[in-house]
């Protein structure tokens, strides 16, 4: 751990505690845009953790948790390292209630960004020259997209021996073996030699209690883990999956299951129907594999093709 945290110029010295602006946008109305990043230090030297939410502004859950995490007080008594916190780094979107940018881009497909680029381009520019740098590990917080409600589940590559092992420490109810996406923060922070984990759960601006509880329970456990706070916290139940698949629709109409996320299924059980609206036509939908439910679509409207069920296998 470097002896100083510089962010926009402004230093943060072990032992100290900040809220600084990570960048300063400003919008069509001359409305300034500000992406806070909470810095809590130790005396002591330690891993620097980055824990982020909000890359899409309607992903709630994990803003939400990122909250609770800077109530608690635990990031106050760190013993050893530095924690950053970037609750909502995606604010214009945010008060959009809304996955995309203005100009319809997804933040997370912009990095490494560039300095005269777009707005998404800019931010994610900023993230990888003021943040990534200075860290060791972090954790990003998503939430499952259009009407997808994800069981909680941390996303690393099993063959990065260090990722993996955080995504234990974390201790989220499933790992999933997830490659790289091109141009998304995680991607683009690997390739600089940092592990970013994306911790995906519930469902787009709706809050989940599981999906919430089971992240700020992770971020302590990764916090102990990695010996840098106090706390008696039980060890999170993991699965590991190696590869998953979805069910998707073979026709069109309304699609129900009974089936509940995060439970196993075996091959060939019913895990739900889609039938017309006049009561002419149903149609089971079957498991493919034995596995565990780790996303189901909520839309109640489907059409042929549709993703309705994400299924994880060990």
């Amino acid at each position: 751990m470097s002896k100083q945290i510089i962010i926009n110029r402004q230093i943060i010295n072990p032992g100290e505690t900040k809220e600084v602006n990570m960048n300063v946008y400003r919008l069509p109305t001359r409305t300034i845009m500000e992406i806070p990043v909470h810095v809590y230090r130790s005396l002591e030297e330690g891993p620097v953790v980055l824990l982020s939410a909000g890359m899409h502004g309607d992903e709630t859950n994990g803003i939400e948790i990122l909250r609770q995490v800077l109530r608690g007080g635990h990031l106050s008594k760190l013993k050893k390292g530095s924690v950053m916190v970037m609750p909502i780094i995606n604010i214009i979107s945010f008060l959009n209630h809304s996955r995309d940018l203005p100009d319809g881009k997804d933040l997370n497909r912009c990095f490494p960004g560039s300095q005269s680029g777009s707005l998404g381009s800019r931010i994610a520019y900023d993230i990888m020259k003021e943040i990534t740098p200075q860290i060791d590990l972090g954790v990003d917080f998503h939430t499952g997209g259009a009407k997808i409600n994800n069981y909680p589940q941390m996303r690393c590559l099993f063959k990065d021996q260090k990722s993996l092992e955080i995504a234990k420490m974390f201790g989220a109810p499933f790992i999933l073996n997830s490659g790289y996406r091109e141009k998304s923060f995680r991607h683009e922070a690997a390739r600089t030699g940092k592990s970013i984990l994306v911790y995906e759960a519930g469902e787009s601006m709706r809050f989940n209690e599981k999906a919430i509880t089971e992240g700020i329970n992770g971020c302590l456990r990764l916090l102990r883990n990695l010996g840098m706070i106090d706390i008696e916290l039980q060890d999170g139940e993991t699965k590991t999956l190696n590869d998953t698949t979805w069910v998707r629709a073979g026709v069109s109409g309304l699609f129900r299951t009974t089936k509940k996320y995060g439970s196993f299924i075996k091959k060939n059980e019913v895990i739900g129907n889609i039938s017309d609206p006049y009561g002419e036509m149903e149609e089971a939908l079957k498991s493919p594999v034995n596995g565990f439910i780790i996303g189901i679509n909520n839309q109640p409207v489907i059409n042929e093709g549709d993703a309705l069920i994400h299924i994880g296998m060990e």
